[in-house]
This record gives structure tokens, C-alpha cells and sequence, in this order.
């Protein structure tokens, strides 16, 4: 059985990911600081004849990550290893304390490169697995009032594309998703709110389409991987 290990599982993206790959087959081991959250997402995998571990990890925490990382090995070897750690808050540049922006860097920049290298160190001596980090827009460009999670989400980007050129020809699949869009979240729902604008559904990112384009790139073959892949609705303006 194939083996997945999504680091942030969250409730929208983590979630859905951990059950389009149980659906696929995959033993799914799924990781997020208050570990305790995932015990219906595991339970409803599970009950559906899957197989899932629960987690409770901080990706900014060496030693976390590592005894992460060795639990699922101990089970099974991991193919795919997911970072798919957040961050995204608005805060003016003035209002941006050190400790904010330390937080957001620590959280979506310094949390993917030690999951990545930890991933790293177990995929490849044996010469094959998919490494893989969630991006935003602000991975590509940053707004006003983001200046943290901007910084963070370029610096985890380039951190992909550096692991891509030294691990590919190792046989290591490293790619980094831009989600180019809200995701059908209540937070984003709530957040656009404030703002005066009403979403529809079709203004957003369904999870589940996020969960899908992680399954074909995770079935890709090494004479055509895919390293940065971008989604957006059809109606969102780039």
C-alpha cells in the first residue's frame, strides 16, 4: 500500500486531499498541532474501509517533524509527503510586529523546509517519492497587507523550486501547487464578508479540486513532471 503523509491537515485542503487519496488506495497519515482535531477525519476514513493515523506535529518544531516523519516510516514507507501548512493573515506593514511576521515565516517558510528535508532523508536512498508544497498568490506576488505571509509563501516557493533541481535527478518529484484564489473556506467566506463582497461558490477553490490536482500530479511519470502547477476559477481575474 502507498503512503501519504499530509503535514497541516487542516478541515478544507488537508482534509480533502487525505480522502481523495484514501479513495485512491493510499494509507493516509495526517498532521496538524492540535492532533486531536483530526479524530473525525481519521474515523470517517477508516470507517469507509480506509486505513489513517492521526498526528499531532508542529512543523516548526525539528524535533516534532522528525518523530513525524519516523512514526509513519515505521508503518509504512512514505511516497508522498505533503506541506500544506497556512499563515495567511493581513496585517499593514505598521502593524506588522516582529513577532507577527517571525510567526507567518516560521509557520509557511521555515515549517515546509524542515518537512521537506525531512522527507528528503527518507525518500532518497531509495531513489523515488513526490514531495509536494501548497502555494498562494502571495507565493508569486505580494498585496498590500500581506507582507509577512507574502515573504513567507515566496520563500517557500523558491525553497520547492531549489529541492526540484537538486532532487529530481534523484529521482524525487518535487512540486509546488499556486492556489491563485480564495478556497471555499468559512474563514475566507467570513473574511470577504468584512469587506462588503458576498461570495458564490463558484468565485472560489472547491478543496476537493485541490485534492485533485495533488492525485495527478502524484501519478505523474518522471518524463513529464510538473513542477509549479496553478489553479484558479474561471472567473477570477490574473
Amino acid at each position: 500500500m502507498s503512503h501519504i503523509l499530509i503535514v497541516g491537515a487542516g478541515d478544507y485542503i488537508g482534509s480533502a486531499v487525505a480522502r481523495r487519496f484514501a479513495q485512491g488506495g493510499y494509507r493516509v497519515s495526517v498532521g496538524r498541532r492540535n492532533g486531536e482535531k483530526l479524530e473525525p477525519l481519521t474515523s470517517e476514513i477508516t470507517a469507509a474501509g480506509g486505513q489513517a493515523h492521526g498526528y499531532s506535529v508542529d512543523a516548526r518544531d525539528e524535533d516534532s517533524i522528525n518523530a513525524t516523519m519516523a512514526a509513519c516510516e515505521a508503518i509504512e514507507p512514505l511516497d508522498i509527503v505533503l506541506f500544506n501548512v497556512g499563515g495567511n493573515v493581513l496585517f499593514p506593514i505598521r502593524e506588522t510586529t516582529s513577532q507577527v511576521f517571525r510567526k507567518v515565516w516560521e509557520m509557511a517558510c521555515f515549517g515546509g523546509f524542515q518537512t521537506g528535508r525531512a522527507a528528503a532523508e527518507v525518500m532518497v536512498p531509495r531513489g523515488k517519492g513526490c514531495i509536494f508544497f501548497t502555494g498562494a498568490t502571495a507565493s508569486m506576488r505580494g498585496s498590500s497587507g500581506f507582507s509577512a505571509f507574502a515573504s513567507a509563501k515566496a520563500g517557500l516557493r523558491n525553497l520547492a523550486q531549489s529541492m526540484a533541481r537538486e532532487l529530481g535527478p534523484q529521482g524525487i518529484h518535487v512540486a509546488h501547487l499556486v492556489i491563485d484564489a480564495g478556497v471555499d473556506t468559512d474563514w475566507i467566506r467570513e473574511f470577504m464578508a468584512q469587506r462588503g463582497r458576498i461570495l458564490e461558490s463558484d468565485d472560489l477553490v472547491n478543496p476537493a479540486s485541490v485534492a485533485e490536482a495533488y492525485w495527478g500530479l502524484a501519478n505523474q511519470t518522471p518524463d513529464a513532471w510538473t513542477f509549479e502547477m496553478d489553479l484558479r476559477p474561471d472567473r477570477e481575474t490574473w
